[in-house]
């Protein structure tokens, strides 16, 4: 709208200028869209936005996105909290707005799509969004929220949820203010409950020994039983199987309980006389949601706590920060599963005993009744199952519980994880020196990791892991043509000290035209970097379907595991086990594709370094009397994209020698790792944003926006990269309403439509259908009460749908809410 296009916001060139002059594309937040949001809070609301994706984790994890290149892991897309890098310090994405702000205390959120690597460092890749809190100095007086209502899915059927806020400012004179902030949300997460098998979604547990369900867990320990050889039989009699354990339901292995408690309190100090502000900020979030990566992991009372102090004017600021986490009592469901299995049974006395049932049963022994194939490995299923525990008994929730608090994954499946991290960052904006020529400011950045898994995540068994890196920059503003045309151009240089240093300029002009100044072209042209994450330079872990190993230079040798090797092979491998490490993925190593195809190929994985980006965007502004357009398109070329790759480690010889590492594949001795890497092919994305708005008869608002977003990559010429895009070519979304339709009652509708897309991650891959959604709601003003009620459905038509293979679906939410403002 109008209005919103002549708001100032500050996330563009890190200095106030209007929405409409802005050099790059931004997406705004403000207090009218909160109040108006048909979503159960902002945080949801945010999807609505042009060119704006949020990946449904959890009911109280959402991972947004921008631009492509989506995953719960996002690395690529920044979140800051009043300036605070809202990140894990562990794993390094945003764990959505479980430790974030509430809905009473926001004042504005800015998105800002695509690379801003020369303002804002080596994460800031495929976009940032900013959430600006309220000032005590500005905004007294205390405010309430209470939201409740019900969340409805087919599997987890209806339940209640609630959400309460409490915010409480007060000026206690000119010169000192304070605020306080609590908010707490309890509900059903949404149930993932898909047992169709990952290999094969026509194959069940009944007609498949090898069966390996998509939210079934445990399933994952499976081998190759030759029957003949194991029974002396010639080849041909009884022949062989791939055979799994059998596993426990995701059902089974967590309450779905969704959870967030997050509070902050805020002090700000103005002394007198002086134009300076000293804020001292300490927020601290807590809860338990879902968080799928390479497994589906049970985040339960996870906390992270950042505490701030700040000194700042118009013209300056620094601040400082340090956040803390601590997992709590999170666990990997997978794990969870595959050794309460092996609390009962060796992996290695089921398969014996699987076997000796089955090869009796085909035989025809101590019965003289010849079972065919299936009813034989029926027989033998439910003889190696004997003694299973079954979900809900007590010997299930005794192993269960006993195991959760277990943090060796050989016998356990909690991860710890007490990560630290330290920041410092300013800026002086040197205008009101320079502005005679040009604007000018200048500003840099200082980070320390301290990684403290406890060797659960990381490679630091024998104490923390710590690394650095710092950045300078440096931005210059000109404006000429009686202010209508303006040139910015920044340049920022960065340094980790594990990698050489980068640089990162960028340049854009603008030029707002028209008698009226209601048209504004703008271009822009940057190239930025992204560091490798914590993970990928020092994760060492067992994922169950592949070992993890980061690729930093020391990290190699000090991730090492001992593996079980066949029988036929225990010669080769001068044993029953064998050690294998980090170093024996980069280079010792078959491609996963190679083999796959069965003509073998030996790699030499390249350890992973900074990935680049060249980034291109031209857009345009315009307003004609109620109708405001806003479009841009953008080529981003990618360099050293940061990728993962598999690969098969031959238990015993050296991959390519043709001979003993060739008999470990034949023998099924090779272990899966998943490496870190960059790849070898350039890859290019490309899109376009188009949004309109319309404002009809002075009361009503509608608008329309479409998103195309594609890349291209040859995947002929690195078939074992995946490049990860999860992103629809295509999205419409469309919104129509009022804020005051009639004496103190508003409306809103919201309608998107997705794309159907390829969704490829460590979990599991497959295709996004595609979907539409309805949100609506209606609110009423109480000025007697100073009070909003809302009405609101978030799904309105209920039709579930899931932007990632392996979530839960997302059904429907309805609720009411009540905001007092005193």
């Amino acid at each position: 709208s109008s209005t919103m296009l002549d708001e100032i916001i500050i996330s563009a060139s890190r200095s106030p200028e209007r929405l409409f002059e802005s050099p790059v594309s931004v997406e705004r937040f403000g207090l009218k869209e909160i109040k108006n949001t048909t979503s159960a809070d902002f945080y949801d609301g945010l999807v609505n936005l042009k060119g704006v994706d949020i990946n449904t984790n959890s009911l109280t994890f959402k991972s947004i996105n921008t631009r492509g290149f989506a995953t719960f892991a996002n690395t690529r897309f920044m979140q800051l909290v009043d300036g605070m890098d809202n990140s894990s310090p562990a794993l390094n994405f945003v764990l959505g707005n479980l430790v974030g702000m509430s809905d009473l205390d926001v004042q504005s959120v800015e998105i800002l799509p695509g690379a801003s690597s020369a303002l804002y460092g080596a994460n800031a890749f495929n976009g940032i969004l900013f959430m600006t809190s309220k000032n005590p100095f500005d905004s007294e007086g205390s405010s309430a929220l209470v939201r409740t209502g019900v969340t409805s899915q087919k599997d987890a059927g209806t339940n209640q949820f609630y959400d309460i806020a409490v915010r409480y400012a007060n000026k206690v004179s000119d010169e000192f203010a304070y605020k306080i902030n609590i908010a707490a949300m309890r509900g059903e997460d949404w149930h993932a409950e898909r047992t169709d098998d990952l290999a094969n979604p026509l194959s069940t547990r009944a007609n498949n020994p090898g069966y390996n369900g998509l939210n079934v867990y445990g399933d994952e320990v499976a081998t190759t039983l030759n029957f003949d050889a194991l029974a002396g039989l010639p080849s041909g009699t009884v022949g062989k199987a791939f055979v799994s354990r059998t596993g426990y339901e995701e059902q089974d292995l967590t309450d779905y309980n969704a959870k967030s408690v997050k509070y902050d309190l805020a002090m700000h100090y103005r002394p007198k006389g002086t134009d300076l502000e000293f804020i001292f900020n300490t927020r601290t979030g807590t809860g338990s949601t879902i968080y799928q990566g390479a497994n589906r992991y049970y985040i339960d009372n996870f906390t992270m706590s950042q505490h701030k102090f700040e000194v700042k004017n118009d013209n300056f600021f620094v601040r400082g920060y340090i956040t803390n986490e601590d997992a709590g009592d999170s666990y990997d469901t997978r794990f969870a599963a595959i050794n309460i299995n092996r609390a009962w049974k060796s992996d290695t006395q089921w398969f014996t005993d699987y076997a000796t049932t089955f090869i009796g049963a085909r035989l025809g022994m101590g019965t003289g009744i010849q079972f065919n194939e299936t009813a034989a490995h029926e027989l033998a299923r439910a003889k190696a199952d004997q003694g299973r525990p079954l979900p809900g008994s007590l010997g299930f929730n005794e192993t269960f519980n006993r195991i959760i608090q277990d943090g060796n994954l050989s016998t356990g499946a909690r991860f710890i994880d007490q990560t630290k991290l330290k920041h410092v960052d300013a800026n002086y904006n040197l205008s009101y020196l320079t502005g005679d020529f040009a604007d000018i400011q200048v500003g840099g950045s200082f980070r320390e990791y301290r990684l403290n898994s406890q060797g659960t995540i990381f490679t630091d068994t024998d104490g923390p892991i710590a690394y650095k890196e710092m950045g300078v920059y440096t931005q210059i503003q000109k404006k000429a043509m009686d202010d209508r045309m303006k040139f910015t151009a920044s340049m920022r240089y960065d340094k980790n000290e594990l990698f050489d240093g980068f640089v990162s300029p960028r340049g854009s002009i603008t030029y707002t035209a028209g008698e009226k100044r209601n048209h504004n072209i703008r271009g822009s042209f940057q190239t930025g970097f992204r560091n490798p994450t914590t993970q990928d330079l020092y994760i060492g872990l067992n994922a169950g379907t592949a070992l993890l190993a980061g690729s930093s230079p020391d990290n190699l040798d000090r991730y090492s595991i001992q593996v079980p090797v066949s029988a036929a092979g225990a010669p080769y491998a001068g044993g029953s086990t064998v050690t294998l490490n980090g170093r024996d993925a980069y280079e010792n190593a078959f491609t996963l594709s190679s083999v796959q195809a069965g003509a073998p190929k030996a790699t030499f994985v390249p350890l992973v370094k900074p990935e680049q980006i060249s980034a291109f965007e031209l857009g345009y502004r315009g307003q004609i009397k109620n109708v405001t357009v806003d479009i841009s398109g953008y080529y981003n070329e990618f360099q050293d994209f940061i990728s993962n790759q598999t690969v098969l480690v031959p238990k015993y010889g050296q991959a390519g020698d043709n001979t003993l590492s060739l008999l470990a594949l034949q023998n099924g001795d090779f272990q899966a790792f998943q490496t870190y890497t960059n790849s070898s092919v350039d890859i290019t994305s490309l899109g376009v944003n188009a949004g309109v708005d319309v404002r009809l008869m002075k009361k009503y608002e509608l608008g329309v926006n479409y998103t195309y977003a594609d890349f291209e990559f040859d995947q002929a010429a690195n078939p074992d990269f995946r490049a990860g895009f999860n992103t629809p070519k295509h999205k419409v979304k469309a919104s129509f309403g009022g804020t005051e339709v009639v004496k103190n009652l508003g409306f809103f509708v919201n309608y998107r439509w997705s794309d159907s897309y390829e969704w490829q991650a460590t979990f599991a891959d497959g295709t996004i259908p595609s979907f539409s959604v309805v949100d609506a709601q209606v609110n009423l003003n109480v000025p007697a009460w100073k009070a909003n009620v809302k009405l609101g459905a978030s799904n309105l038509l209920a039709d579930e749908y899931f932007s990632a293979i392996g979530t839960g679906n997302v059904g429907s939410q309805y609720y009411v809410s009540l905001v007092f403002n005193q």
